[in-house]
């Protein structure tokens, strides 16, 4: 009996994602394509001759697959299935979840399709013949042929393949965005877009070293992988960047937001078991740089932060390069800033040093005039003249990206943001640009508002003003720490003498301290503890930490240490404060911690005060 795909199959189901029951489907016949096994399941294209669409077989069906009822070019026809997106693409997949089969393999795919004049359907197979009939298509298979199930396909190809494909076939290679760390078995293919330097640390267990890279799939989702001793020494050379790789068996774990440098929830760790092969008969793939903007209005809460953050904006100025000379090995390196500009119509100064300072720095120097779109992948967030940007070495630049995002962007600012008044994102009293003094006339609350609300800065930290007094400073607390005098990183004493750094990877013979206390701080509401660290806590002490541990040290009937200490309470300051929660012992705890003290202006006070007295007879 003659079969046929069903016309626009693949329309019809696009066109009903979700249909109401089995009974309101139309006739669905389409080709198997591309069938293969992937994991514990099989996967193919269905087409209907036009358009093609991903899809997955149900379990149920498994049985005809092995048995070769279902076999790939043969036709089935769709009974009941449902359509899901593709996570972080526009597209869609089939899942199917009843089929039954209608023909074997046919000699080829079906390709293209022409009504006769009696309202059917003409396939034509290679040979160039074709046999018409009123209302579908003749199958011809072709007799000299001998069908082979799936099965019979997978398990002939995983015998003649390489081991990193069959490592692809064997497992089902997985995309990173479904990676957890709850799941057993997987295999991934990666390409390394970064590579770090093999590095030495030295702790209470010993020595050791360490290297990570980063690794992104054709998706474009990015993971960082950590690799220690016996493993880092296995994989260091194995690794190498712009090539691409099948990983399996590393273990995840939630990333530390603290010290992660990609946008993704988890971070891998590979032993001495896990394994890597190179896919070299896999064309290498550039992934697509994905970005995830902050508004240049919002990069405050980012200031001196690990967290890295992407922009997109609209180029102001550039710079002539600079030459920079390093403060630790005298070494100079080409600087230029650009200063670029987006619909907060906020301005700010992004730092780019060697190579992109001097080619893409270049190449926009001279296009400045048509003023750029340009989107930037990883930059550091400082405290220059308020808030300022920095490139790292695994920063992207990309000049008028085709993303929807330059595209908004260069509207606006054809439209309206050329004419614009614009200002740094620097200046101003907004709490979010804003930790200098400027600030803490905005926002101005009690202690017990903070106090009595327990959520704030749940999800970030929320930034608030206060004027108050240091009501009591805590003698015997641990007020300062041991830190390097390079990096101003904790440091510990050396098994010989001096002290190491962690951070600097050397030992030094001397150490600075620093200041990291908790006071009571109280105004007329309450009072509440609030973490002080040291440029604030020399504000408040009234000298350095250094200074306050020898008079700790000298003795008498009247303590040095003590009456400093004591001279350093009731004495009015004003502060910027973040509120943030933390978790001690499974509780959460309200965590206040000053951002900036400042002394008391009583005559910016009292302009304060006329004005809220102004606002309140306004409103009466």
């Amino acid at each position: 009996m003659a079969k046929s795909v069903s016309p626009d199959a693949i329309s019809t189901l696009l066109a009903n994602p979700t249909p109401d029951s089995s009974s309101d489907l139309p006739e669905i016949v389409v080709q198997v394509l591309d069938l293969k096994q992937s994991g514990n399941r099989y996967m193919f294209s269905a087409s209907d001759g036009k358009l093609k669409l991903r899809a997955i077989l149900p379990s149920s069906q498994y049985s005809d697959v092995l048995s070769g009822k279902i076999q790939n070019l043969g036709l089935i026809r769709i009974l009941d299935y449902t359509l899901n997106d593709i996570p972080n693409k526009s597209e869609k997949y089939l899942i199917v979840t009843k089929c039954e089969p209608v023909s074997p393999a046919l000699e080829s795919e079906i390709k293209s399709e022409v009504k006769n004049e009696g309202g059917g359907i003409v396939l034509k197979p290679k040979q160039d013949s074709a046999v018409k009939i009123e209302g579908g298509i003749v199958l011809k298979p072709k007799q000299e042929v001998v069908s082979k199930s799936a099965a019979q396909i997978v398990h002939e190809q995983q015998r003649n393949v390489a081991p990193a494909a069959r490592m692809a076939m064997t497992r089902r290679v997985r995309p990173l965005v479904s990676l957890n760390p709850y799941q057993g078995n997987w295999t991934i293919k990666v390409s390394v877009t970064s590579k770090g330097n093999m590095r030495t640390y030295k702790n209470a267990r010993g020595e050791g070293c360490v290297f990570n890279v980063e690794l992104t799939d054709e998706d474009g989702t990015q993971i960082q992988a950590t690799m220690f001793n016996d493993a880092a020494r296995k994989f260091y050379d194995k690794f190498v960047l712009g090539k691409v790789y099948y990983v399996s068996k590393g273990t995840l774990k939630v990333a530390n937001k603290q010290f992660k440098t990609v946008q993704n929830d988890y971070e891998m760790t590979l032993n001495e078991n896990s394994e890597v092969e190179e896919a070299a008969n896999e064309a290498s793939f550039v992934p697509e740089t994905k970005f995830s903007f902050v508004p240049i209005d919002q990069l405050g809460p980012y200031v001196n932060k690990s967290e890295l953050v992407d922009v997109v904006g609209v180029v102001q100025n550039v710079s002539p390069t600079m030459s920079i000379r390093r403060k630790s090995n005298n070494e100079s390196i080409p600087k230029r800033d650009i200063t670029i500009a987006d619909e907060t119509k906020k301005t700010v100064v992004v730092s780019l040093w060697n190579d992109l300072a001097t080619n893409i720095g270049q190449e926009l120097l001279d296009m400045a005039d048509k003023s750029p779109v340009v989107a930037i992948k990883s930059l550091r967030v400082g405290d220059f003249q308020g808030v300022s940007l920095s490139a790292i070495s695994k920063s992207v630049i990309k000049i008028d990206p085709e993303i929807p995002e330059a595209k908004k962007l260069r509207c606006w600012y054809d439209s309206e943001g050329k004419d614009a008044t614009m200002a740094s994102v620097g200046s101003g009293s907004s709490p979010s640009s804003m930790n200098g003094s400027r600030s803490v006339y905005s926002d101005r609350v009690s202690l017990s508002y903070i106090t009595s609300n327990l959520s704030l800065g749940e999800d970030k930290p929320a930034f608030f003003s206060l004027r108050g007094y240091i009501s009591f400073i805590k003698p015997d607390q641990a007020m300062w720490y041991r830190a390097c005098k390079t990096c101003n990183k904790k440091v510990t004493e050396s098994i010989g003498a001096g002290y190491w750094c962690e951070g600097c990877q050397k030992n030094d013979e001397q150490c600075s301290l620093r200041y990291i206390m908790v006071v009571k701080v109280a105004d007329e509401s309450g009072e509440a503890y609030v973490s002080v660290f040291n440029e604030e806590a020399e504000k408040i002490v009234g000298c350095s930490a250094d200074e306050l541990d020898i008079l700790k040290s000298q003795e008498g009937e009247d303590n040095p240490f003590q009456l400093k200490l004591k001279q350093a309470t009731w004495v009015p300051h004003l502060f910027r404060v973040s509120v943030s929660q933390n978790e001690y012992n499974n509780e959460k705890r309200q965590r206040i911690t000053a951002r900036t003290v400042v002394p008391v202006d009583f005559a910016a006070e009292s302009r304060l005060l006329l004005e809220d007295i102004s606002k309140m007879r306004a409103s009466q």
